[in-house]
């Protein structure tokens, strides 16, 4: 079993490697045997296989980034993202039009047995609330127009957090079906708050009694470790039957959701006031 979980002779991808998740996940790779790409919009201090700078917001970027690291890849890494204190255009380019970009300009370079894994959010929890919207939006066709339905839509956009990550998760369960035809699995996590560089950002524009709320029943916050390993799993030969899952990393909040046991109603009510 231990094998299974080793990235001993796989050739990586890593966005969003800077920092938080994505540092470590990346950290994480290089011990565990993996050959790391690194991708980011800063400059990381990794040592990793190769580094190279990446505007998400911007697809000639993504495709010179992608075309820079070419050969075999066995394992794609969607680290990278803004939180909402950025403007909701930029937060739907990074979190969203440039992750599913990034994703399919590296597709030709995978194959058989390879995976995709990208950080999602419980902050798209309610993308099973508004799936017609969201279907209306992945089947736009190309960064530019989907960029053009942003700008025409701002009130379903709002901040752009929610709808990006709603996104995420709805594509990544759209995508198991064509991708394991070609042998490639895709997954997606939706973090807790996790203690990382960008939280403070999150502490910024919610409510802090929405965030602790997020953080029952365990009471605490995930570290960004915690939420690698998740990633580092669901990529790893440990996991070759899992496809097309969105998974909740939140020590047990989507459960007591789910079960009654969390009231949502006190965390928009925390949100409004």
């Amino acid at each position: 079993m231990a094998a299974d979980l080793s990235y001993a002779g796989k050739r990586v991808v890593v966005s969003g490697c800077f920092s938080g998740m994505g540092e470590a996940t990346a950290r994480s790779l290089l011990e565990l045997g993996a050959e790391v790409h690194g991708l980011d919009y800063k400059d990381t201090n990794l040592n990793l296989a190769s580094f190279t700078k990446v505007d998400l917001r911007d697809p000639a970027s993504i495709d010179a980034a992608a075309a820079s690291i070419g050969g075999k890849i066995d394992a794609l890494f969607n680290c990278a993202g803004l939180p909402q204190t950025f403007p909701a255009i930029e937060v739907m380019k990074v979190n969203y039009m440039g992750t599913r970009r990034m994703t399919e300009q590296l597709l030709p370079y995978m194959g058989e047995g390879s995976a995709i894994v990208s950080i999602s959010s419980n902050g798209g929890l309610g993308w099973s609330q508004r799936i017609p919207l969201l279907i209306q939006v992945l089947q736009i066709d190309g960064f530019e127009a989907a960029v053009k339905w942003t700008e025409e839509h701002s009130s379903d956009v709002a901040e752009g957090y929610a709808l990006s990550k709603e996104l995420i998760i709805l594509w990544t369960m759209m995508m198991g079906v064509p991708f394991i035809k070609r042998g490639i699995r895709i997954n997606c996590t939706q973090p807790g708050p996790t203690q990382t560089p960008m939280m403070k950002d999150f502490e910024t524009a919610t409510p802090a009694g929405v965030l602790t709320g997020a953080m029952q029943p365990i009471n605490r916050r995930s570290t960004p470790q915690e939420q690698a390993n998740a990633l580092i799993f669901l990529n790893s030969d440990l996991a070759t039957y899992i496809n097309g899952v969105s998974l909740p990393i939140d020590g047990g909040f989507m459960g007591g959701l789910a079960t009654g046991q969390i009231d949502i109603t006190a965390m928009m009510a925390a949100a409004a006031g």
